[in-house]
């Protein structure tokens, strides 16, 4: 076992309960302070750790000795309440993991990144779809991306209408894809329609990034039903996720067409009685289904940022990344139309 580590819940939520659960098992934490508004739900988050409870983030850090305060934090209050809580937080020298997305505004998020910079403490953001096992499979397969198709919808979920949809679930695949792509973004479309909330509760977004990767991408709350799908294409794979329901499948050019074996523009499977189904499946493609790691998504988000927090480095999805997901779901707002 590595350091254990006095932790924090700054929000005690839907996710923050979770996030409480898990920071009460993990034998690396030491879950010493719950803090929420509402007394009741900061004791189902704490549960049977011991942790002591608060109104909020500053009585925590009045009241609790040096010896007692946390050596990490994390943020699952709402969005417009980040930036202050996190940086009251880094400033007292507390690493801190922010929910998505990390804060309301870019400039906020400049201004995290820059604290936590020159502080050297670690700032993460819970991008969680990072920890996807699907997208976690999938890795080893990704190279040299052309294009990339997302599908994000759900029903109303009565929660966080204080961002759209964009901001509320489009992120997630945002971050996906800038970090697949690893390459600049230069441009987006976008359209928007309000449903049920006063921001957009549907939205498509078209990306073009340096060297000509595009990316759809469709994210809805007022769905019949949740879905989650990731598609990539590129020069040797097609690769198919599906994130809900954690599989994956690789469909890559086989041997023979790669070396020139076979031309498919030449071929006419009928005229040479050939089921073409069959035919394409074992002789043009070949179908790889990587195994799927068995992880707990936000355990393993949590688990390297406290091993970050410890280290002092910097964590997989940094405060760098959830402020480039930032600027890019802000580019798709300010290139939105809504009807």
């Amino acid at each position: 076992m590595g350091t254990v580590m006095r932790t924090a819940l700054i929000g005690a939520g839907r996710l923050g309960k979770i996030h409480g659960r898990i920071l009460g098992e993990l034998p690396e934490s030491r879950l010493v302070a719950v803090c929420d508004p509402d007394e009741k739900a900061a004791r189902e988050a704490a549960g049977k750790s011991g942790a002591r409870v608060f109104a909020d983030h500053r009585a925590m850090l009045a009241e609790l000795s040096a010896a007692e305060r946390p050596e990490a934090a994390v943020v699952a209050a709402p969005t417009t309440l980040h930036c202050a809580i996190a940086r009251e937080l880094l400033a007292a020298g507390v690493p801190v993991l922010v929910e998505k997305p990390i804060t309301k505004t870019v400039a906020e998020a400049e201004e995290l990144v820059g604290l936590a910079a020159g502080k050297r403490l670690a700032l993460a953001v819970g991008h969680v779809e990072r920890y996807n096992p699907a997208v976690m499979a999938a890795w080893p397969f990704v190279r040299d991306v052309k294009f990339i198709e997302c599908r994000r919808v759900s029903p109303y979920p009565f929660r966080s209408t204080d961002v759209g949809v964009t901001m509320d679930l489009m992120i997630h695949d945002i971050d996906l894809i800038l970090d697949l792509v690893g390459r600049p973004l230069e441009s987006a479309q976008a359209v928007g329609a309000k449903i049920l909330s006063p921001s957009e509760d549907i939205a498509n977004a078209r990306l073009v990034f340096a060297g000509g990767a595009v990316a759809d991408v469709t994210a809805s709350r007022v769905s019949h039903k949740a879905e989650r799908k990731l598609r990539i294409f590129q020069a040797d794979a097609y690769i198919s996720l599906d994130l809900l329901e954690k599989h994956a499948v690789v469909y890559r050019k086989s041997a023979a067409l790669m070396r020139g074996e076979i031309d498919p523009a030449k071929l006419n499977p009928t005229l040479l009685g050939l089921d073409l189904k069959a035919f394409v499946f074992s002789k043009l493609i070949d179908v790889e289904r990587p195994a799927i790691p068995k992880v707990e998504p936000l355990r393993r988000e949590l688990e390297d940022f406290l091993a970050a927090a410890a280290a002092g480095a910097e964590p997989p999805v940094s405060g760098r990344q959830g402020l480039a997901a930032l600027r890019a779901a802000e580019l798709i707002l300010r290139e939105m139309k809504v009807l």
